[in-house]
């Protein structure tokens, strides 16, 4: 034996699955168990200083409306550090430090672990009608059922996916259990933050690469120890060793940033699945747009399919025109259509604003016949080639075929490129 490291035993389940995604990915298992182990991680984190009230605050502090705030803030007895108090009360950490100058503020030595406060699942209960509500209490007897299953929860934009999957963690904690919520890192909001915090009257434990090492230190151990009982973060928050993990949501599923692909390669969506499955709990994959593997099991029985068709509250999605550039063609010299153009004059007049979308490389990203419509093709895998103006040639963003242009149009009444 090398070393004793001071760390919580790991449960038969993880252990379990650190040889299931070893197996599964060629990789060692020592790599993998790196991943949840993480020897920084090891002992508990030291004391930090926190604020709390002066009993018996001078008179002569000088109150500004941002040292108000603090004051306000720190009514309820709780200590927190200064970055706390700054962040909550949204003011600078400067105006806490004048308060301890000035001693308003009295230092106290917060504990080896803050406890993380606790998602009360009663809190600002949701109304809930038609659609919204068939699929919560679908999912809600899923989480109650404690059984391995995959829901998929599909719905368009604003049809309330977010405030069902919550309600499924509020059932996970009237269990007693532990829940993780895994997002692209994109998703990990200020406003996904503040949707949970109104609904759970709290925030939960986060872990992703841009929290800061005693952070991480102490959500590791939060969810070793049980305290963090909602963890929301990055794929490799599937690796933490929680105490009694009874739920995962993984929203935006079909998203591409849930694959690591140095290391221990793996897509996070699929070890959530298979950890569910070697833990027996339910889990739910939420998108819009379902990735083909997700829709594959639905159709083949394996996943269970809970739709949103419609945006809640009555909301229409916006109106939608495909326009057909034969029947549209834009001036000589230029590629955006006359209709398009009419609209976004339209959208100005209004004193609105546009946003343009353009997945374009090359001089034109497609090369037309404006008599027949008729494109350039790739002769090797039928992808539309792409004008390099400045080489004169056209081009296969795809097999890399190149190919010189065509001549320049010939007399009227024949095709012309």
């Amino acid at each position: 034996m090398a070393e004793l490291l001071d760390l919580p035993p790991l449960s038969a389940e993880l252990r379990h699955f650190i040889d299931w995604v070893a197996a599964y990915t060629l990789t060692p298992p020592g790599m993998v168990l790196a991943m949840t182990l993480r020897l920084h991680m090891r002992g508990v984190p030291t004391p930090s200083m926190g604020w709390i009230l002066a009993e018996n605050r001078p008179d002569t502090v000088r109150l500004t409306p941002a040292r108000q705030k603090v004051l306000d803030l720190l009514q309820d007895g709780t200590a927190r550090t200064t970055t706390d108090i700054a962040n909550a009360a949204n003011v600078g950490p400067g105006v806490v430090k004048g308060l301890a100058d000035a001693k308003a503020l009295k230092a106290i030595k917060l504990g080896p672990e803050r406890p993380f406060a606790a998602p009360n699942p009663h809190h600002n209960l949701p109304v809930l009608e038609g659609e919204q509500a068939t699929a919560t209490a679908a999912l809600r007897n899923t989480v109650a059922e404690g059984q391995f299953s995959v829901t998929l929860l599909e719905g368009v934009t604003g049809s309330g996916k977010t405030e069902i999957y919550l309600e499924a963690i509020a059932a996970c904690l009237e269990q007693g259990k532990q829940a993780l919520v895994l997002l692209p890192e994109i998703a990990l909001s200020a406003q996904w933050m503040q949707r949970f915090t109104r609904r759970f009257g709290t925030e939960p434990a986060i872990w992703h690469s841009e929290i800061g090492q005693r952070a991480r230190r102490l959500t590791w151990h939060a969810a070793a120890n049980g305290s963090a009982t909602v963890v929301v973060g990055a794929r490799s928050a599937l690796f933490l060793p929680f105490n009694n993990l009874g739920l995962i949501i993984v929203d935006e599923e079909h998203e591409s940033l849930f694959k690591q692909e140095e290391g221990v390669i793996y897509n996070a969506r699929d070890m959530a699945v298979v950890r569910a499955r070697l833990s027996g709990f339910p889990i739910a994959l939420v998108s819009a747009t379902p990735s083909l593997e997700t829709l594959a099991n639905v159709e083949a029985g394996r996943y269970r399919h809970l739709i949103l068709p419609s945006r809640h509250g009555g909301a229409s999605l916006p109106e939608t025109r495909i326009l057909d550039m034969r029947d549209h063609p834009p001036p000589r010299g230029l590629f955006l259509s006359p209709a398009l153009t009419e609209q976004l004059s339209a959208t100005f007049e209004r004193q609105e604003q546009a946003m343009l979308f353009l997945n374009r490389r090359g001089y034109a990203p497609l090369t037309l016949c404006r008599a027949c419509g008729h494109r350039m093709e790739c002769p090797h895998c039928t992808a539309w080639l792409v004008e390099h103006r400045a080489k004169k040639m056209l081009s296969c963003h795809y097999c890399d075929h190149t190919e010189p242009m065509p001549p320049p149009a010939p007399p009227a009444g024949q095709k012309k490129a």
